[in-house]
C-alpha cells in the first residue's frame, strides 16, 4: 500500500519540534514513496485540507488558541474524505472517544510513537479511506439509480410498511415527496385480491414479478395500471427487507386500447364500404323505378303518397349511407394553420341552441397565447361539435345546473384540449367501446358521432382518453402533437 505512487503527508503541529520527530519517524519506513510536510497553523490547515493537497493528515491536539478536534469537525464538514489522524501529548479515553465520534481515523499518543506503529497507521488509515471512498461511490452510483429512475422504487418491511421511496413515488400516488413513508403499500392498491396475492408471496417469501395491479392516487382521484416486483433482501437480524419497484404501464395500456380501436375502426370501415356499396345499388333501382311511376298518368292520389314516403325513405338511407361513408373518407382532409382557439370557438358556435334550451353554463379556459396547429378546420370542428353534443346531452335531467368546462393548454411536446362535464357518467366497462361505429348509450342515437371524431382526431395523429365517474361526470382528453 506504501510503495509505488507519492503518498504526501501533511503534520499540522505548533511545535516544530515535535514535526521533526514525526517526520524523522515516517522517513524511517522501508520501501516506502513519501513526502513529509509541516503544516503551522490552523487556518494554513483548513486551506490544505480544502485544496485535497495530502492523502493523510497528522493533526496535534493543541494548536494554539484551537484543538485538533475543533479542526477535525471543520475539515469533515466542509467534505474532507482524506484520512486524519489525532496526535496528544499524552493518553486521554475522552479525547479518543471524541475524536473517533468526530470523525478521526486513528488516534495516537506522541509518547508513545514510533517507525512501526506510524507505518501500520499510514497503511491502516490509507486502506480504510480507500475502502469508504469505494463504498461511498458505490452508494452513491445506486442512490442515483434510485432517485433518478422513472420508475417508482420502494423499500418496505415485511409487513409492505414503506420505508423509503425516491422522487418517482410522489408523482404516482400524487403526493409530496417522502409523505408515502410509513404508509402501507397496500393503502395504494384497490383491489383486495391484488392485495392479498401480494401478501400471500410476501408471507411465503416468493418474489413478485410483474405483477399488474391497479395504483390509486392519495387523494382517490385517479387509478393507474402498474407492473409490480418485489424482491427480498435478508438482514443479520434473519428479518426481511423488500425492494418494490412499480412502473406505470398507463401509456402502454392507451397506446394499446388506440391501436385496438384503430383496427376495430379499420374493419368496421371497410364493412361499411361493403354495405354502403350494396344498398346503394339496389336503393338506386328503386328511386329511378318511383321516378318513372310518377310519370304514369295513372297513378292515384293513394299511388303519390305511397311514392312520397319511398322517396322520403330513399333519402333518408342515402343519407346515413353518406354519413358512414363519410367516417371512411380519411385521405380526404385540407390541412393548413389555424389556432385551436378559433376552431373551439367556432365549435362552441355550432351548438350555442343545444347550449341554451340545456341551459347549460360554458366555462372556457384558454391561454392567450395562440395555439397553432395543422389541421383541417371544417373536419375538426365536426370532432368537436360531437363530442360537445354527447357532453350536453349527458347533463340532460341533471339535478344540478349543466356545467361545461372547456380547456387548451399546451407545454413542450403537446397541445391538449380537455371537455369536461357533469352529467351522468359512462361505465367504466363502455369507455372502451365509445368510438365503435353503431355503439350508443341513447335512446334514440345510431352511435356514429363520436366514432366520426375518433376517425378525424386520427387524422389529425391526435390522441383521446375518457374519464369518467357515474353521476359525476365525464372527460374527452384529446392530445395533438406540436407542429
Amino acid at each position: 500500500m506504501l510503495k509505488g505512487n507519492l503518498i504526501k503527508i501533511a503534520i499540522i503541529d505548533d511545535d516544530e519540534d515535535d514535526f521533526f520527530i514525526i517526520a524523522d519517524y515516517i522517513k524511517s519506513i522501508e520501501g516506502a514513496n513519501l513526502k513529509v510536510d509541516w503544516v503551522q497553523d490552523y487556518e494554513s490547515a483548513i486551506k490544505e485540507i480544502k485544496a485535497k493537497n495530502y492523502s493523510i493528515y497528522f493533526i496535534d491536539y493543541r494548536l494554539g488558541n484551537e484543538t485538533g478536534l475543533m479542526l477535525l469537525r471543520e475539515a469533515i464538514s466542509s467534505g474532507c474524505e482524506e484520512p486524519i489522524v489525532l496526535l496528544t501529548g499524552k493518553g486521554n479515553r475522552s479525547i479518543d472517544i471524541m475524536a473517533m465520534q468526530s470523525g478521526a481515523t486513528d488516534y495516537l499518543v506522541k509518547s508513545d510513537l514510533s517507525t512501526e506503529k506510524l507505518e501500520r497507521c499510514i497503511r491502516y488509515s490509507l486502506e480504510r479511506a480507500s475502502v469508504l471512498k469505494e463504498i461511498k461511490e458505490r452508494e452513491n452510483k445506486y442512490r442515483t439509480l434510485f432517485e433518478g429512475s422513472k420508475d417508482t422504487v420502494l423499500i418496505t418491511d415485511e409487513s409492505l410498511r414503506i420505508l423509503e421511496a425516491n422522487h418517482a413515488a410522489s408523482s404516482l400516488f400524487d403526493h409530496e415527496p417522502q409523505s408515502s413513508v410509513n404508509q402501507n403499500l397496500c393503502d395504494f392498491i384497490r383491489n383486495p385480491e391484488q392485495q392479498n396475492k401480494i401478501r400471500e408471496k410476501i408471507r411465503q417469501k416468493v418474489a413478485v414479478t410483474d405483477m399488474e395491479i391497479e395504483v390509486v392516487s392519495n387523494n382517490d382521484t385517479e387509478t393507474r395500471p402498474c407492473l409490480l416486483s418485489i424482491t427480498f433482501q435478508k438482514k443479520p437480524d434473519d428479518k426481511y427487507l423488500l425492494h418494490c419497484i412499480i412502473h406505470d404501464i398507463t401509456n402502454l395500456k392507451r397506446a394499446e386500447l388506440a391501436n385496438l380501436q384503430a383496427q376495430k375502426l379499420a374493419a368496421n370501415e371497410k364493412l361499411m364500404r361493403v354495405i354502403a356499396h350494396e344498398i346503394r345499388n339496389p336503393l338506386n333501382n328503386i328511386s329511378l323505378s318511383v321516378e318513372h311511376l310518377a310519370l304514369s298518368d295513372e297513378t292515384g292520389d293513394m299511388q303519390k303518397e305511397l311514392m312520397n314516403i319511398i322517396r322520403r325513405n330513399c333519402s333518408r338511407i342515402n343519407k346515413s349511407i353518406t354519413e358512414l361513408l363519410d367516417i371512411t373518407r380519411t385521405g380526404e382532409l385540407d390541412f393548413q394553420k389555424h389556432t385551436l382557439q378559433d376552431i373551439m370557438d367556432e365549435s362552441i358556435a355550432a351548438v350555442s341552441d343545444r347550449i341554451g334550451l340545456q341551459n347549460v353554463d360554458v366555462k372556457k379556459n384558454f391561454q392567450d397565447n395562440p395555439l397553432e396547429i395543422s389541421a383541417d378546420k371544417s373536419k375538426l370542428k365536426i370532432a368537436f361539435s360531437n363530442i360537445l353534443i354527447n357532453a350536453i346531452e349527458a347533463m340532460n335531467g341533471n339535478t344540478d345546473k349543466g356545467q361545461l368546462a372547456v380547456s387548451l393548454q399546451s407545454s413542450p411536446e403537446l397541445l391538449t384540449v380537455s371537455i369536461k362535464d357533469n352529467g351522468i357518467g359512462i361505465a367504466e366497462e363502455n369507455i372502451p367501446k365509445l368510438f365503435e361505429p353503431f355503439f350508443t348509450l341513447k335512446k334514440n342515437g345510431i352511435g356514429l358521432g363520436l366514432a366520426t371524431s375518433y376517425s378525424i382526431l386520427q387524422c389529425h395523429n391526435a390522441s383521446i382518453e375518457v374519464q369518467s365517474k357515474l353521476n359525476k361526470g365525464t372527460n374527452f382528453i384529446i392530445h395533438f402533437n406540436r407542429n
